[in-house]
């Protein structure tokens, strides 16, 4: 049986839930789960239908909170989709399409530097436009479709 683990699910530390590691899930790919934010509405973070992998937007939150500046959010959002395609035994590599949403068009060619450099040689197909405002204040939220064999 795979190992268990607590999760904080709240701002005590008597706030815990558990999560079970799947064999084939690295224990640093675990560990970063502790760490990950929990959503901020009801909305599943991950949906596996078949073998394509829907992720939710992504903000740059790291430990509950939005990391500064619009490069710092964009490397963290992308590091957070990472962690949950991780969790189904998928990578950046099998990434085919995001969505990234910004708070300002202005912020298209910065958010192009943080994003290529973040997912190195994937490319997959991309939507980018700007909107009114991004839940907590964000400046970027990335969503991802992945395909896993």
């Amino acid at each position: 049986m795979a190992p268990l683990i607590m999760i904080p699910t709240g701002k005590t530390t008597s706030s815990k839930t558990t999560m079970r590691i799947p064999p084939t899930m690295d224990m640093s790919v675990a560990a970063t789960l502790c760490h990950m934010s929990k959503p901020v509405g009801p909305y599943t973070p991950l949906v596996r239908a078949g073998n394509t992998l829907y992720v939710s937007g992504q903000l740059g939150l790291k430990d509950g909170a939005l990391v500064e500046g619009l490069d710092a959010q964009v490397r963290q959002a992308v590091a957070n989709l990472a962690t949950l395609l991780a969790e189904e035994g998928a990578s950046l590599s099998n990434i085919v399409k995001t969505t990234v949403l910004l708070d300002n068009i202005d912020d298209y060619a910065e958010m192009n530097t943080a994003y290529t450099e973040s997912l190195g040689d994937v490319r997959p197909a991309r939507a980018a436009f700007a909107v009114e405002a991004l839940p907590l204040g964000g400046l970027v939220e990335i969503e991802a479709i992945a395909v896993v064999d």
